[in-house]
């Protein structure tokens, strides 16, 4: 019998096409089992998962807490456990609750609709580069402030920068993943140096300023850097699986004409097919995760896409249940660490599928989408579809 390793390669074809299958025989056969390539112990179920990103003091993010390093780039609220972690966390939740979400929202909406005009009658068309890297980029830009960039420039940058986090799988794609985040990193700072339009960065300037403390300085821009750029990959990774998935299921995007089922539509889109596939921890001090025994300094990771269909924490997993409640999935993480921007990310989400609604075309599917070679985030490269009358 194939190894496990074999068996779950996060990069093999078929799993790119479809995960579930192999990672629901692993929830039954081997719930926690070790994965060379990822050299992790990798987790299956929802509640160890729960368990572990939870516990701070057994699991840690921040690598420094094990004898591990993190070069300078890398320091932001996402590599900072709690307590450290909190003030950072608190000045940009804060700041994100002062912008008004609805006119973002709104604007999204209006974005999506001009989009579905000017592709009306043309033929087939990328979803994701003619609706789910402008959406991405837009919505991220309005949130923090700042002029869009480039769509086709930022996407690379994006690209390179998330193809890295693959880096324990394909060393070589570490490299061009700095240079990325150096590139990035001279953008925030232009923006920061500039005068900000009303945005998330007005908000959190001060804190930034060159009078204030330099280690807080750095974690703020890169702060703003990780939301920007992991703002961005994100949306853009949902979007085109949240499509994907209801050209799959005719009738879905009818029934969420319904606002309630907008609204609960949305989570349970993310938690179906969602972007973000696992998270890494690393074991500070001994442990057991069901039968395994835990080292300190082993790393472990939670298969968000296992968890999110772990039919002891959801009914009827394996379907795309619209008016699921609750729906607490991991598709933006959990806790301290989650996704900084996901009620932004939901607001992008409810204005793609209300302006697929409300728009007089008919989306259908032209053909296969190529999925992303990437293991941290599940995204198409292309996915074609069309605008029928």
């Amino acid at each position: 019998m194939p190894s496990v390793t074999d068996r779950y390669n996060p990069l093999d074809p078929q799993i790119l096409r479809d995960p579930y299958p192999v990672l629901a025989e692993q929830r039954e056969r081997e719930p926690v089992f070790w994965h060379a390539g990822m050299d992790s112990w990798a987790l299956t179920r929802y509640a160890d998962s729960m368990r572990v990103l939870r516990d701070h003091e057994t699991f840690a993010r921040d690598p420094r807490r094990t004898g591990g390093t993190v070069p300078e780039p890398s320091l932001s609220v996402q590599t900072l456990d709690p307590p450290q972690q909190s003030a950072v966390r608190s000045l940009f939740m804060t700041a994100l609750r002062a912008q008004d979400l609805t006119r973002i929202e709104e604007r999204a909406h209006r974005l999506v609709l001009d989009r579905l005009d000017q592709l009306a009658g043309t033929g087939p068309f990328d979803v994701v580069a003619e609706i789910a890297v402008p959406l991405s980029v837009a919505v991220v830009a309005d949130l923090l402030g700042v002029e869009p960039p480039p769509y086709g420039e930022f996407a690379a940058v994006s690209d390179a920068i998330m193809r890295s986090m693959d880096g324990g799988l394909d060393p070589t794609l570490i490299e061009p993943g700095r240079v990325a985040r150096q590139q990035l990193s001279d953008l925030v700072d232009s923006w920061f140096a500039a005068s900000a339009r009303p945005g998330l960065l007005a908000r959190v300037r001060q804190a930034a300023a060159p009078d204030s403390d330099a280690l807080t300085r750095l974690y703020v821009k890169n702060t703003a850097r990780v939301m920007f750029q992991g703002g961005y990959s994100t949306m853009a990774a949902a979007v085109g699986n949240a499509v994907h998935t209801l050209l799959a299921h005719p009738g879905a995007l009818r029934q969420m004409k319904d606002q309630a089922l907008l609204a609960t539509g949305v989570d349970e889109l993310v938690r179906f097919d969602g972007p973000v596939q696992g998270t890494t921890r690393t074991a500070v001090r001994a442990c057991r995760i069901g039968r395994v025994h835990i080292v300190p300094g082993q790393k472990v990771v939670p298969l968000f896409a296992a968890a999110n269909r772990d039919p002891a924490a959801f009914t009827r997993a394996d379907e795309l249940v619209l008016n699921r409640t609750p729906n607490r999935h991991l598709g933006y993480g959990w806790g301290p660490h989650s996704c900084i921007g996901t009620t932004v990310a939901q607001a992008g989400l409810r204005a793609l599928v209300a302006a697929l609604n409300d728009h007089p075309a008919h989306l259908a599917g032209a053909g296969d989408g190529v999925r992303r070679r990437t293991a941290t985030m599940r995204a198409f490269d292309t996915l074609p579809a069309a605008l029928l009358p």
